[in-house]
């Protein structure tokens, strides 16, 4: 099994410097309580989550054959290791405005070792693969939909856009990983159902929590005008439903999600030079 991801597209870390806001503003999200809490809890996993991801894949990387996807390995694990490095910062600007990061963090570390010490490699990497194609439509959604980083603080709208670029270009690895050493579409599925459970609950957790050190958790309003932005008729997440679903096919691949000509007009924003398109 070789690589899937389109020829020619390389996956390589870029070191960025965001010098996030300090101090962070409260509703850095168009001064929206919802919108900016719900970007901050799903942030808040992020450091814990990719280096778990980081761990998955590397378990397999001696057994890989395939140069090409070695090599995405290598900007996999570089990404990955830096989109953790940035949303630990961001964490501590969340800490330092009174969130109780840490217990949101020690939830997932200890649910991070219960897998670690009870389950199989593979079904460790299966996981990590269903956690890639979540975070890869919210990516593309994030990329394509307005709507969604409008009237953003401009260096969280940059994080957040670079972040869903690289998860966009190494989109594949961990799928291609699993398929060269396990390949099982059961596990794969059944490792989505609970990476899907675990993502909502721990999302909505953190969303609560902030809220409600804001005083705004039982204000009906947040709730309202959030769940309509979000999930609503027009809401910019419910598009994605159908490419979550796309997963349980059994001939799913990430790329059949072809999104490759927005990947290389958004490189434009962050790398020196815009890379020739790969024809």
């Amino acid at each position: 099994m070789a690589s899937t991801t389109p020829a020619g597209l390389e996956i390589k870390p870029r070191h960025m410097d965001f010098d996030l806001p300090d101090p962070l503003p409260r509703h850095w999200h168009s001064g929206d309580a919802f919108k900016s809490h719900l970007f901050d809890a799903m942030s808040v996993l992020f450091p814990d989550g990719e280096r778990f991801f980081i761990d998955s894949v590397r378990h397999f990387r001696d057994q890989i054959t395939d140069p090409v996807l070695k090599e995405q390995i290598r900007g996999f694990i570089g990404q990955e290791g830096l989109h953790s490095r940035e949303h630990l910062i961001y964490s501590q600007r969340l800490r330092d405005q009174g969130y109780d990061i840490t217990r949101i963090e020690k939830l997932a570390q200890a649910r991070i070792r219960y897998t670690q010490k009870k389950f199989p490699a593979k079904r460790q990497l299966a996981a990590t693969a269903a956690l890639e194609h979540i975070t890869a439509i919210m990516a593309n959604g994030l990329l394509t939909e307005p709507r969604a980083l409008q009237g953003a603080d401009p260096v969280m709208q940059r994080l957040w856009r670079w972040h869903a670029l690289e998860e966009t270009e190494h989109k594949a690895v961990a799928f291609d990983v699993y398929n060269q050493v396990c390949g099982s579409r059961k596990l794969l599925r059944r490792a989505m159902v609970m990476a899907t459970f675990f993502f909502v609950l721990d999302t909505f957790r953190g969303l609560t929590h902030m809220l409600r050190k804001d005083g705004l958790l039982w204000n009906w309003r947040v709730w309202r005008d959030g769940l309509k932005w979000s999930w609503g008729k027009n809401g910019v997440f419910r598009p994605l439903v159908r490419e979550y679903l796309d997963f349980f096919k059994s001939d799913f691949h990430p790329w059949q999600h072809n999104n490759l000509d927005l990947l290389y007009e958004v490189r434009k924003e962050y790398d020196p030079q815009p890379l020739a398109h790969a024809g």
